[in-house]
């Protein structure tokens, strides 16, 4: 079996494998939405077309995810049918401009209860400050609200598709262990330097409280 707290340059669906049935307490995942409708170089700079994002997951993925997981949120539910049939839903506000051509809300499917719930955090994946590495990339705060809300002590988190490590972050300020996965070699690469500068800082600031 992976060692937890880790992320690991692999295809999901092998990684997966690794695990027993309902190992993890909660999946949080953010998959393709099969939109396929933008190019990048790198980060919020778009130019060279990408192809991962043209199918949405296969339905051997959401079986295998069920598999492992004791409960999931799944973003995406406004592009593709996520839901299970027996949960709720997770509205996220991103506060984008009506007029633009851009999503103002993002919908998120949860198995396990039946109610949608409502968080209003502002940011746009198009003309902001914030530097990215990744054109579909969450903000830290929104994870961390996830697990807040969503998670107990201690639970163990997947994320099969990993992007700019935002929620292995918030895993790691919140104490979650986890396990992530992604497939794209130079996303790896940048989510891992992310991820390790964030350890890194917090490891200073741990040093000067002392």
């Amino acid at each position: 079996m992976l060692e937890l707290n880790r992320l690991y340059l692999m295809d999901c669906m092998e990684g997966m494998k690794q695990f027993p049935d309902k190992y993890f307490e909660l999946a949080i995942v953010d998959p393709p939405y099969g939109i396929g409708n933008f190019v990048q170089v790198s980060g919020n700079v778009r130019g060279t077309a990408v192809t991962w994002n043209d199918n949405i997951p296969s339905k051997e993925y959401f079986t295998e995810l069920e598999r492992v997981s004791k409960e999931r949120i799944i973003w995406g539910a406004n592009y593709y049918n996520c839901f299970n049939g027996k949960g709720g839903a997770i509205v996220w506000w991103k506060h984008v401009p009506p007029e633009s051509n851009l999503s103002e809300c993002e919908i998120a499917s949860y198995s396990r209860l039946k109610r949608v719930a409502f968080v209003d955090l502002r940011w746009q994946n198009i003309g902001r400050n914030e530097i990215t590495i990744h054109p579909c990339q969450k903000p830290v705060a929104l994870y961390k609200w996830l697990l807040k809300n969503y998670a107990k002590k201690g639970d163990k988190i997947l994320d099969t598709h990993v992007g700019s490590a935002s929620s292995l972050i918030a895993c790691e300020d919140l104490g979650f262990p986890y396990i992530g996965f992604e497939i794209d070699k130079d996303y790896y690469e940048a989510a891992q330097k992310r991820l390790a500068d964030f350890k890194a800082q917090v490891s200073m600031f741990e040093m000067i409280r002392r």
